[in-house]
């Protein structure tokens, strides 16, 4: 009974503050009866308790802050800045310390996943994460030789999606994400 009430008060908690939090809360109940909260579920068990609610107030990160990163970036990689500055700016809005529903992370929103393979030993690491995107954007580019559309719909849905249709994936939040960074990149780049 003492569990049920304490699971009873931490779920108002949970209520109460998740808007302030704005993070999706899931929740799911192992074979042990232990009930289980986090904002990045990492098994199809958890299911959705609590949807992510935007803030009026949202804190606006400084768009310039990375630049001599992203030059840097560009440099060791050969990826235009201003793409570059587009990704994050639709990925994360600036904010180091951004995570997505499904665990990505940082300024350009890295899985987990490719952590390694990009070299990149700590995501909320401005340096780390934008040369782990900047190398990724790098091997779409080539990937899906230079054509830049095609390249962002991997880097939101995966290559496996665009391999799979050989275009743009009939995704609707893919092919908003297209569009997204190409008018934000063409914005920087005209800028």
């Amino acid at each position: 009974m003492l569990k049920k009430a304490g699971y009873f008060i931490l779920g108002l908690w949970i209520i109460f503050y998740a808007g302030l939090a704005a993070a999706d809360i899931y929740t799911f109940i192992d074979s042990d009866g232990v009930l289980h909260f986090t904002n990045v579920p990492t098994s199809s068990d958890y299911k959705l308790y609590i949807r992510e609610s935007v803030q009026k107030n949202e804190p606006r990160y400084d768009t310039q802050k990375f630049d001599d990163i992203i030059r840097d970036a560009q440099k060791k990689y050969g990826v235009e800045f201003s793409l570059i500055k587009a990704v994050i700016m639709v990925e994360s809005g600036f904010n180091p310390k951004a995570v997505s529903r499904v665990g990505a992370t940082g300024l350009m929103q890295i899985m987990p996943t490719n952590y390694e393979s990009l070299s990149v030993k700590d995501p909320f690491n401005p340096m780390d994460n934008i040369m782990g995107g900047a190398l990724y954007l790098q091997r779409l580019l080539r990937r899906y030789e230079y054509k830049l559309p095609l390249a962002l719909a991997a880097y939101n849905a995966g290559p496996d999606a665009v391999d799979r249709y050989k275009q743009i994936p009939p995704y609707t939040e893919t092919q908003n994400y297209v569009k997204k960074v190409m008018k934000t990149y063409s914005r920087y780049k005209n800028s």
